[in-house]
């Protein structure tokens, strides 16, 4: 029987590596299970800790012990069939079990090892790989349900492997399109197990992921709205603007979202709406056309949205800055690659021009969107755009006649 593992805990080939027996072994163990790097390491895990801080190869090689776990160790780093052959004739028992689980994984072996017989974490290890290969198959309901009761077995030995596994069987329920209460609750299990831990930006990325399905699955309501927002300004307190530009930006993105999306007949739509125009100002301080052209894009258009609706002292300044960000979107967003969204960038911009009164840029613009809209089947929008033509037709008869 194997002493505890930290067998996924830590991210790379670490994740897969066995510890031999040492004498520091029973104290240093329950830091690793947690993610912590004890001052002091036993000679023989010194691969262990130079594989986490990201050394060569080679040098993790030099420094693998001797006996069944360095066999199992070297197959890890040199996963080549020859090498399995070897080692498979000279391990037994869990350490088998496996090292025919990693073969798997590898397409060096045509099925998973069973797991009867196994317990604790390397029970959970052969139980994520076996719901590994029931969704690799498409058998969403069979990988799921082994792939919790994987995260379930080893919850009290090693919570950050259980938080792993939690995290994987939400995010694979969110993949599937099921937003609820169960996609939730594996997301805050999977918080609540790192939580003691070291990887604060692993909770950042499952703050991250629940926002995004509270957000999905929202519906509109603002219950749900604010929940996504609240973990996103969790993920905030990680994320920065100088140490992780991009999910800075996007978390802001996703906050911007969320505050539109909430009903706007309440009194805090105003606020919320200036915060939504501030979170897409910065997200745009990261996303630029020459480096991210799709969120670039995205935020842009949804920036100049923002501001065509907000309600504000100065509301033609807002409209013009409106037109000019639909304008630079237009540059990227051409009609050959995305017709349909070509023309909701033409619509908003012919509204906002309509609003400033200037209806001779609005019409044309407005007249090539319903097109559009008509072309490809979206006749509610085109409809939409028919009635702003239609109050432009009013005002400038009503214009006409006082002259």
């Amino acid at each position: 029987m194997l002493q505890t593992q930290p067998l996924g805990v830590f991210p790379g080939a670490a994740s897969f590596f066995l510890l031999p027996s040492a004498p520091e072994g029973n104290n240093v163990l329950p830091l690793l299970l947690r993610g912590y790097l004890p001052d002091i390491w036993s000679e023989s895990w010194r691969f262990f800790v130079a594989a986490i801080q990201g050394e060569s190869e080679d040098v993790v090689v030099s420094l693998l012990p001797q006996g069944p776990e360095g066999i199992y160790n070297r197959f890890i780093l040199e996963p080549e069939e020859h090498i399995y052959a070897w080692a498979r004739e000279l391990l037994e028992g869990d350490m088998a079990l496996l090292l025919d689980a990693v073969a798997w994984r590898l397409g060096l072996r045509e099925t998973p090892p069973p797991y009867a017989d196994a317990a604790g974490e390397v029970r959970a290890f052969l139980l994520a790989t076996q719901a590994y290969e029931a969704l690799h198959r498409n058998d969403w309901p069979t990988g799921l349900a082994i792939l919790l009761e994987a995260a379930k077995t080893v919850r009290e030995i090693s919570p950050v492997f259980s938080a792993r596994l939690y995290a994987e069987w939400a995010a694979t329920k969110q993949m599937l399109g099921e937003h609820g209460q169960e996609t939730v609750g594996g997301y805050r299990c999977a918080l609540a197990l790192l939580e003691t831990s070291s990887f604060q930006e692993a909770r950042a990325e499952l703050w991250f992921q629940l926002g995004t399905a509270y957000q999905t699955g929202s519906e509109g309501r603002k219950d749900s709205l604010l929940e996504a927002v609240r973990c996103y300004h969790e993920v905030l307190k990680v994320y920065r603007k100088d140490t992780h530009p991009d999910g800075y930006a996007m978390v802001h993105m996703n906050l911007a979202l969320a505050y539109i999306a909430m009903p706007s007949s309440d009194r805090g739509a105003h606020l919320r709406a200036a915060t939504a125009i501030q979170s897409l100002r910065e997200a745009l301080h990261i996303f630029k056309k020459d480096t991210h052209v799709e969120y670039w894009t995205s935020a842009t258009i949804n920036l100049a949205n923002a501001l065509q609706h907000v309600k504000t002292s100065h509301p033609e300044e807002n409209l013009w800055e409106a037109v000019a960000l639909y304008e630079d979107a237009l540059s990227v967003r051409r009609p050959e690659d995305d017709p349909l969204g070509y023309a909701r960038v033409l619509a908003n911009q012919g509204n906002a021009l309509a609003h400033l009164g200037a209806f001779s840029r609005a019409v044309p613009r407005l007249e090539e969107a319903s097109r559009l809209f008509r072309t490809y089947g979206e006749n509610d929008a085109a409809d939409s755009v028919k009635y702003i033509l239609a109050e432009i037709s009013i005002k400038q008869k009503e214009a006409a006649s006082f002259c």
